[in-house]
């Protein structure tokens, strides 16, 4: 099936749901066998693949200035959030699956469970800059106590990322899937295309992708990339095929 991939990245029409400016955007990936991954996702979605691998993603970020459409700019909401992502499509639309996703703000997370059904958590989460070293941290307020620690320095910039280049497959997403109890939801996102950059990860502990049901990451990150960051528009959530 042929996928399109540039027909997600313009607006939709119409008045957005919501708001958001996404900041200091660290994308780690690591790529496993399809068989490791279709377990986790329903079946109502495919697998995404690039070069026959199925990538997952884990991205660590600041999210400021969060409300949905109806809510007074002077409640939004800044928080920082990760989440652990792989790459799906439904009928050659591409989009995310979200493995699960952290948030420091309690609220953020009631919201997103009752309206979205996504897997959030509450964490608590820490983020530090000192000159070009930025450090991240999370930990699950659960049993599991799963969590994150990263420290990195953004590098050279690489611009937008070209169609047709494995950049543009992980960090160009604007479909978002959702399985809400057998049915299929969608929402979409809008903004520019990312300002890229190279990254050094100096380094990394972490158990999300375990608690998400994936191999531990015994490994370095395959690929690592950084953005300053982006605003935001978000739309839906729609069944699909509505």
């Amino acid at each position: 099936m042929e996928i399109d991939r540039i027909a997600p990245t313009r607006r939709p029409a119409g008045r957005n749901s919501g708001t958001q400016i996404w900041e200091e955007l660290l994308f780690l990936h690591w790529s496993f066998p399809p068989e490791v991954l279709r377990p986790l996702v329903p079946r109502s979605l495919e697998l995404d693949l690039w070069e026959g691998r199925a990538y997952v993603g884990l991205v660590p970020f600041l999210m400021r200035r969060i409300r949905p459409s109806w809510l007074p700019r002077a409640l939004a909401l800044d928080f920082l959030e990760t989440n652990v992502r792989t790459y799906v499509h439904r009928d050659g639309a591409p989009g995310v699956l979200f493995l699960s996703l952290e948030a420091s703000s309690w609220l953020a997370v009631r919201a997103a469970r009752a309206q979205w059904r996504l897997p959030y958590f509450h964490a608590a989460m820490s983020r530090a800059r000192e000159g070009d070293v930025i450090r991240y941290r999370s930990r699950r307020r659960d049993r599991s106590a799963a969590g994150l620690e990263v420290r990195y320095s953004p590098g050279r910039a690489l611009g937008p990322s070209a169609p047709g280049t494995v950049e543009h497959f992980l960090l160009e997403r604007y479909y978002l899937y959702v399985d809400k109890r057998g049915r299929l939801l969608q929402g979409q996102v809008h903004h520019r295309p990312y300002p890229a950059h190279e990254v050094e990860v100096q380094a990394l502990d972490e158990s999300l992708l375990a608690a998400a049901g994936l191999p531990p990451s015994t490994c370095p990150p395959e690929l690592a990339h950084f953005s300053p960051g982006v605003e935001v528009e978000v739309f839906g959530p729609w069944p699909v095929g509505s």
